[in-house]
């Protein structure tokens, strides 16, 4: 029989700990109790109390789910983060693929501290699989700002579901699906301000984000235990991430709430839908080391399509957890003419960040550099932060820095091909609501201002602001 099938729950078989403070109290008073005494919010001891159940259908879930074998202080990072998420967002003690506690899945291969809490979304038991899903439709209204700035509303929409089993006490099968149905809102996407990449109607896009495509992920991993939380594994996707760069935006708590995709996302997170991916790798408790095989290429316009499989680039990835709270990352990856506009342009991208996260308060520092062969070298720098401030409260922001030569495409403009440095610096506030389970909306909205060359004031005005007001409805708040 797999070992997921006979496996107990570690969580209660696991040396005794001393508790201390809230901590000791949320694990030791019944729920009922717990909220009458002063200081202690109810929601974070449902979620303490909901972690230490074993019994009825959490006890049929926990003796199916990945152990939990990372020492009690990760265990409990995870449990701070979670006292402030939403009630029902996810399930103490519930780990996905081969982490064991140690860090928290971001997107592909990637790691996200442990302190970020454990994955969001509503966990299922089925025979020898444990199921997570997780998804949201966000509807906006945004206003731009500036001369190019537009204006609209528009829904951005994400569903995905993993998959995990043990085939035998060494070998481990995590499958992965994630689709969008933005491709409905056209090929132009939604106004974003300063954002460039990708095409629509064969001409670039400028001041816009493009939609998601309908396929965003369709995964296979394999991981091979070679003993004390330690695995080789081998990552297949016809589209997914590799090896290069931070979690995608939409994986990392640092970004949960914030509406706008960042106008970095090209320098950051433009392989995180990549058709064709193949990577390999060793993952021990604090460090990773990983390699890919992938497309280089940029998904086309034609977003309800699958685009062909090629696998022409490579990249180089090493991750560092060395506490609950850190995750560090640098990789470096040579890709083939990512961009369709610039043929014959090969790229050199390397990137290195620093993600941490502690008892709601999640961050992202990182930078990238895209070195065009042949062509311009461009930085690009982003700091972003969420504080889950209480159960129902949360406040968020984010900096970004980039050198962009792609603001004027058209080549008769005479600012075409000149290189700016603009900055974007956006903060808002979310208001958090349970529904039903982990199904619950956040409402809220930011406001963002820019600093640019003078050489730009004619094309966007002196000082745009941009606003944008928001209903997430999300599978895992």
């Amino acid at each position: 029989m797999p070992r997921s099938a006979t496996r107990p729950d570690t969580r209660e078989s696991a040396p005794p700990r001393q508790e201390t403070g809230d901590h000791a109290r949320a694990t030791s008073t019944a729920p009922g109790a717990a909220t009458e005494q002063a200081g202690i919010d109810g929601s974070a001891m449902d979620h303490a109390a909901m972690g230490h159940m074993t019994t009825g259908a959490h006890a049929g879930m926990a003796h199916a789910m990945p152990a939990v074998t990372a020492p009690a202080a990760w265990r409990d990072a995870s449990d701070a983060a979670l006292a402030h998420a939403p009630r029902g967002s996810a399930m103490s003690d519930m780990t996905m693929g081969t982490a064991a506690g140690w860090y928290t899945p971001g997107s592909g291969t990637s790691r996200n501290p442990a302190g970020e809490g454990p994955m969001r979304g509503a966990m299922l038991h089925a025979g020898d699989w444990m199921l997570m899903t997780h998804g949201y439709a966000w509807a906006m209204a945004t206003d731009q700002g500036g001369r190019r700035g537009g204006k609209g509303a528009f829904v951005q929409s994400m569903a995905m579901v993993m998959a995990d089993n043990d085939l035998s006490d060494r070998v481990h099968l995590q499958l992965r699906a994630m689709g969008s149905l933005e491709p409905a809102m056209g090929a132009r996407g939604y106004p974003n301000l300063f954002a460039t990449g990708e095409t629509a109607n064969g001409r670039a896009l400028v001041d816009r984000q493009h939609p998601h495509d309908l396929f965003m992920e369709m995964a296979a991993r394999v991981d091979y235990r070679l003993g004390g939380d330690t695995s080789l594994f081998v990552y297949a996707a016809p589209v997914g991430e590799p090896a290069l760069g931070p979690s995608a935006f939409m994986h990392r708590g640092s970004a949960r709430y914030l509406p706008m995709s960042p106008i970095t996302h090209h320098w950051f997170d433009s392989t995180h839908i990549t058709y064709g991916v193949l990577t390999a790798g060793v993952s021990a408790p604090k460090v990773q080391l990983e390699g890919s095989w992938f497309k280089g290429r940029e998904p086309d316009e034609r977003r309800w399509g699958f685009d062909p499989i090629r696998l022409d680039s490579w990249s180089v990835r090493g991750t560092w957890t060395p506490s609950p709270y850190i995750a560090l990352q640098v990789s470096h990856g040579r890709l083939k003419e990512p961009e369709a506009l610039h043929p014959g342009e090969d790229e050199d991208r390397t990137t290195a960040s620093m993600s941490y996260a502690r008892a709601g308060l999640a961050t992202t520092l990182a930078w990238s550099r895209k070195d065009r062969q042949p062509g311009d070298v461009l930085d690009a720098f982003l700091v972003e932060a969420t504080y889950e401030l209480t159960p129902r409260h949360a406040v968020f922001a984010r900096v970004e820095n980039v050198a962009n030569d792609e603001l004027f495409p058209n080549h008769d403009d005479p600012l075409h091909d000149r290189r700016f440095r603009v900055t974007k610096a956006e903060a808002g506030y979310a208001f958090r609501l349970p529904i039903v389970g982990p199904l619950g909306v956040a409402l809220g909205g930011t406001v963002a201002a820019y600093a640019k060359p003078a050489a730009l004031d004619a094309a966007y005005g002196d000082s745009p602001v941009s606003w944008t007001m928001f209903a997430k409805f999300a599978v895992g708040l």
